[in-house]
């Protein structure tokens, strides 16, 4: 084996669009990963992406770095995130050409709409992920009454709720009314965060949708249409 085209099978997996890189480390621990038919279940394994028979789950990968895809997906209520629901409900792959092996970025829940990444390249799904500051995800919300000033300065600050510590956030208010509309911006967001911590301070979501995630905005996006990404848009975010 020519150890010059030899990579960490995480990130084979990850590039060849299977799945994230964190998904593809959990596939070898759990020994579904095999190379030239062996088993592999150590993370530090290398292999080579065009010689090598590497199978997950039984079924053959093929590393193609010539086919990436970025879509940006301006998400309805009522989709799920993921590429599998045993519910059959409609998924965000769905919406958008039958890629092969594309998945979303990240998640927004059922009900909430927005924006969201769809790709098969790993490595961009793991910066998206994890840039923090650097890649915020902006979201409008319209909450149950008004919430007081001591109320949202503890929002801001990261409430604790259920024994999850939630990170500081920040909150403008953008329109008052019986209901208010906020604009939350999250560095660090944790899946569901908005929701329960409104709900923990007593003004329930009613309406939630992600506006912006880092530059990207849903400016000419309308709910349930796509785009792909300008090929200067992937380059700003792999240099994040």
């Amino acid at each position: 084996m020519n150890k010059k085209t030899e990579e960490r099978l995480q990130k084979i997996i990850a590039s060849a669009g299977v799945a994230s890189r964190r998904k593809a480390e959990l596939l070898i621990q759990e020994g579904r990963v095999t190379v030239n038919g062996q088993v592999v279940a150590q993370l530090g394994a290398k292999a080579d992406p065009e010689n090598d028979s590497i199978r997950v789950d039984g079924r053959r990968i093929r590393f193609d770095a010539a086919k990436k895809v970025y879509l940006l997906l301006n998400k309805p209520k009522q989709v799920m995130s993921t590429v599998a629901d045993p519910e059959r409900r409609v998924k965000v792959t769905d919406l958008v050409p039958a890629h092969k092996r594309i998945f979303p970025v990240g998640r927004l829940d059922y009900n909430t709409e927005g924006l969201i990444l769809l790709t098969n390249d790993g490595d961009f799904a793991k910066i998206v992920s994890s840039a923090g500051k650097r890649f915020p995800k902006v979201y409008h919300v319209k909450v149950r009454a008004n919430p007081d000033a001591q109320s949202l300065a503890l929002l801001r600050d990261g409430p604790r709720v259920n024994g999850v510590k939630f990170a500081p956030c920040k909150i403008e208010p953008i329109k008052e009314g019986a209901n208010s509309w906020y604009e939350v911006t999250l560095t660090q967001g944790k899946n569901r965060q908005i929701r329960e911590m409104f709900e923990a301070a007593g003004h329930p979501v009613q309406k939630l949708r992600r506006v912006r995630i880092g530059f990207l905005t849903d400016r000419n996006l309308p709910v349930g249409k796509y785009r792909a990404l300008k090929p200067e848009e992937v380059k700003r975010i792999l240099d994040c």
